[in-house]
């Protein structure tokens, strides 16, 4: 299998969640029993060589990633959901995306000083989500190994607010 079977899947929908999005439905990728598979072994790959001890998975395509990702890669997994999700003390970080405002958290005690982290997410678009979550894992004390996407959408500008980190990306648009 290749990439370009993996994009080929990817469904463009325009105008949602607001007027002038382009959204990209992964769904159809993760369906595909060969094409899912192949999405988390290409992303493997993309990990090679990286002592990783925790997988970080975002709300909410970025959990199933990041959980497949974490087993194969033997690592743990914690989650940053959106405001509100998460029962225990956290720490949050707010910022702006291409149609709105969010607010991230995560577990005061998901990750322990010096902890080396690979983040995780389906789409880098304006870098908002990542930055934030970026910003909360070295609060936490933890090291960024990474930060690897299935999709990136190029005329967002997103990589330019993660500058300083290792950014892998599998398909632009």
């Amino acid at each position: 299998m290749y990439l370009s079977a993996l994009k080929s899947r990817i469904i463009s929908v325009p105008d949602w969640p607001k007027k002038g999005v382009m959204f990209r439905d992964i769904t159809p990728v993760l369906e595909d029993k060969k094409c899912f598979q192949f999405l988390i072994d290409e992303l493997a790959k993309m990990a090679k060589g990286k002592r990783i001890d925790k997988v970080i998975g975002i709300d909410a395509r970025g959990f199933i990633l990041a959980a497949s990702l974490a087993y194969k890669l033997k690592a743990g997994l914690a989650i940053v959901r959106k405001k509100g999700k998460l029962p225990r003390p956290t720490v949050s970080e707010t910022y702006d995306l291409e149609y709105a405002s969010e607010t991230v958290e995560m577990h005061q005690d998901s990750i322990k000083k010096g902890e080396r982290i690979l983040l995780v997410d389906d789409v880098l678009a304006t870098g908002g989500t990542m930055s934030s979550v970026v910003k909360i894992i070295k609060k936490l004390g933890g090291k960024i190994t990474g930060l690897l996407f299935f999709i990136e959408l190029n005329n967002l500008g997103g990589r330019a607010k993660l500058k300083g980190q290792k950014i892998k990306s599998l398909i632009k648009f």
